[in-house]
């Protein structure tokens, strides 16, 4: 639980959540504008600087872009613009700006501007928080994710035979400004990196890309101009599962009557990596048990819990699976589950995991009627190999009669795409439990553990409301069983 000098700060920023809900919208991104169809990028910046860092160690890219910025126009500045193609933008996840040598600055504001929905080419618009005056220059570090990122090659494997996935890309970061000097490195999780494309080197250095064990660097190059790129693809060893999430439900339930969170996650879960060539062959998966050799098949995934968690359940579309394992003591709370079959490239398996948690572990209560509750937006697996998440609900069901709900996360504003308060009906209820609804897109693994934080009021006569209820119901039973005892039926 949070100190109590986090939560009184943590209450300030509450109030960015009206804001948030109003602007978000159910299209797919919470930050979209639009543009006249001729925009073009002005062209006010140069990249003086740039170096691209390509993270391909995980079953999603992620990307790291930092640049030098100088202002080349008469005027102060404050909009750089950076481009993806649209089917990256679909895929566009987890975006972080901020000023690398000013960390107190906080994060930028960044949305996706669309100026033409027929052109290939939409941009990402980072808003600075202080205009860049002439001539001046700012370090900017620009970190975002992409899913669905890699293609198997070959498409179908046997079943012992190791993976292989391609990863295409420029070896010219992509921009709308000239830059000077810049070079873009590649991060493998394996050395085995048999296929890359080769470019003509420059200065001392005859070939790019420089290999160095797991790593690739392309560049350093001269001065590109805006627009620039340059079509390269490696291909190398993956073998650990590419775990892909289509779709997660996360419902979190308040009981103050209880003092109880309960929690509850509905995963739609892909393997996105190579085919099996031929059928799965039960016999050499056992045998391969003894010798434990590598392999791209999901046998396990784990889940780290907040400790004091109890009551975990495991369940899929058959029924209770039995081969889980929960181990909790006073530093952790570790589920362990193993599908009822091991995943493969192309195969499928949803399932769902619960457990129940005590409510002082997340919920405050403040003053007056007033509670706040802290919990992880997201949580989920935490495997070596990473997973991705197209879409996830986040749904908090508060106690009946809860009004005046805000919420605030950590999670980067540019993947929520919707929030707003429903009711949610259960037992014994009378006008239903208000349900904070958050939905996002393209999350990674990543970012389990950032906040949720969500605010919320329950007048007194609200919080007895039920109680009453069922003494009431319960009295006019009593009374009604008593009545007709009492009544004498013979003539």
């Amino acid at each position: 639980m949070k100190t109590s000098a986090v939560f009184s700060a943590v209450l300030s920023l509450l109030t960015l959540a009206s804001a948030r809900s109003s602007t978000t919208s159910s299209s797919g991104s919470s930050s979209r504008a639009d543009l006249p169809s001729t925009f073009t990028p002005p062209q006010v910046f140069k990249n003086a600087n740039l170096v691209h860092v390509i993270s391909a160690e995980k079953n999603y890219i992620k990307e790291t872009i930092n640049v030098v910025i100088e202002n080349i126009d008469k005027a102060a500045q404050d909009e750089y613009y950076l481009p993806f193609t649209a089917d990256q933008v679909s895929r566009l996840g987890g975006v972080e700006v901020k000023d690398r040598k000013d960390a107190s600055a906080g994060l930028f504001a960044a949305e996706v501007v669309e100026f033409d929905p027929t052109s290939d080419t939409q941009y990402l618009r980072i808003q600075l928080p202080t205009p860049l005056k002439s001539g001046a220059q700012q370090t900017l570090g620009i970190t975002y994710y992409l899913l669905k990122a890699y293609k198997p090659l070959p498409a179908s494997i046997k079943q012992e035979e190791s993976q292989f996935l391609t990863f295409s890309f420029s070896a010219y970061c992509p921009s709308v400004y000239t830059t000077s000097k810049q070079k873009t490195e590649v991060k493998f999780s394996s050395a085995n990196v048999p296929d890359y494309t080769k470019l003509p080197g420059s200065g001392d250095i005859k070939q790019f890309p420089q290999k160095q064990g797991s790593k690739l660097t392309y560049g350093p190059f001269d001065e590109k101009p805006a627009g620039a790129v340059e079509p390269v693809q490696v291909r190398f060893e993956f073998t650990k599962p590419v775990t892909h999430v289509s779709h997660l439900e996360r419902d979190i339930e308040v009981s103050h009557w209880g003092g109880n969170v309960a929690f509850e996650e509905r995963y739609t879960l892909y393997h996105r990596g190579a085919n099996l060539s031929s059928l799965f062959n039960r016999v050499k998966w056992a045998q391969s048990a003894y010798y434990s050799p590598s392999t791209s098949a999901l046998k396990e995934i784990k889940f780290p819990l907040r400790v004091g968690s109890v009551d975990p359940y495991y369940t899929d579309v058959i029924g209770n699976v039995s081969t889980s394992r929960f181990r909790s003591n006073k530093r952790e709370a570790l589920l362990e589950i193993k599908p009822r079959y091991p995943i493969f490239g192309g195969w499928k398996y949803p399932f769902t995991i619960g457990w129940n948690s005590d409510a002082k572990n997340f919920l405050r209560k403040l003053s007056g009627d007033s509670y706040i509750l802290n919990v992880p937006f997201l949580e989920g697996p935490k495997q070596p190999e990473g997973v991705e998440y197209e879409e996830v609900q986040v749904r908090v069901i508060l106690p009946e009669g809860a009004e005046n709900i805000k919420y605030y996360t950590t999670i980067p504003a540019l993947s929520i795409t919707d929030a707003e308060v429903k009711v949610h009906k259960t037992f014994l209820d009378t006008i239903g439990r208000g349900a904070l609804v958050i939905k996002a897109r393209n999350l990674v693994d990543d970012f389990r553990e950032r906040e949720l934080i969500v605010s919320y009021d329950v007048p007194f006569m609200a919080s007895i409301r039920k109680p009453l209820i069922v003494f009431g119901s319960a009295m006019v039973l009593f009374v009604s069983t008593w009545i007709l005892g009492s009544v004498n039926l013979k003539f």
